[in-house]
């Protein structure tokens, strides 16, 4: 045990190391917050259709060798988050079928960019890198962990002061219509705000495994707690919690991080469902 101590203090002298633990923690409380919400309004449809949405950005992006890609990814990532949610509320198109059509597509035509245009010599790399997160925490900087960090205070500002009417909106949005709350506005802010913690996420966990992040705490918060907010605590918490166990066993190991995190998620899904399990027959 002594020596996985020593082995990690090691590691955690080198930069590289502490900006993914960094980033991981930010990343993973955002997600956790809104996590929540999403689930109880049956929106995590959202969360994966932007995950497929900003795959397609970040192929353009890399196509056209920004060393930012924040600049597309970003806005055409929100700006899809905004048609989502319009195209849910219409007759026209209903929000599965909005979903399916949005996140095929942004997958089909960002491999496709890549394969036409791209001069990487790795392609099934790149393309594996940004689906499943870097193999390697050496790919984040510290403009990443500034970028994060500033993206994530946003996040967690614009929670708590609209936490009131995002509460609201979450469990009865008829009602809340009734008393004056602009619903569609705050699930407008919900949307977006979930579009930034996507983009955020890409670089730890891909674009694929981005879901899991967001849903996974917030259903085994439920598992336990009934109340909305011991289950956002929860959630934080455990988010939290998997994300830099995820990255330590990632560290030592030399597993992908991504699904490091996302298994150690499960992990904890599975805990937290027999938990609930015997509380329920304890009461019983």
């Amino acid at each position: 045990m002594s020596e996985l101590f020593e082995k990690l203090t090691i590691y955690f002298e080198y930069p590289f190391v502490r900006y993914a633990l960094i980033t991981g923690v930010l990343i993973a409380l955002c997600s956790s917050l809104l996590g929540v919400t999403l689930v109880l309004k049956r929106f995590s449809f959202i969360g994966d259709g932007l995950s497929h949405v900003a795959f397609g950005a970040m192929a353009v992006a890399a196509v056209l060798n920004l060393t930012n890609d924040t600049i597309i990814v970003m806005p055409v990532t929100i700006i899809s988050a905004i048609l989502l949610l319009n195209a849910g509320q219409k007759a026209k198109i209903k929000g599965d079928a909005s979903l399916a059509m949005i996140s095929v597509s942004s997958l089909a035509i960002g491999y496709l960019v890549m394969n036409i245009f791209s001069s990487s010599s790795n392609l099934s790399g790149d393309v594996c890198s940004t689906l499943f997160g870097s193999v390697s925490i050496l790919t984040l900087t510290q403009s990443d962990v500034i970028l994060c960090t500033i993206f994530s205070i946003i996040v967690i500002v614009v929670f708590c002061i609209f936490y009131n009417k995002i509460f609201a909106v979450t469990f009865d949005e008829s009602f809340a219509r009734a008393t004056g709350i602009k619903a569609s506005a705050y699930n407008l802010i919900i949307s977006i705000t979930i579009a930034v913690i996507i983009v955020l996420a890409m670089n730890l966990v891909g674009s694929l495994l981005i879901s899991a992040l967001i849903i996974f705490p917030a259903l085994s918060a439920m598992r336990i707690f009934k109340s909305f907010k011991s289950v956002i605590l929860f959630s934080a918490v455990l988010s939290v919690v998997c994300t830099v166990l995820g990255i330590i066993i990632s560290v030592l190991m030399g597993t992908p991080v991504g699904s490091t995190i996302v298994a150690a998620d499960l992990v904890a899904f599975l805990i937290c469902s027999l938990a609930g399990t015997i509380k329920k027959g304890v009461r019983i």
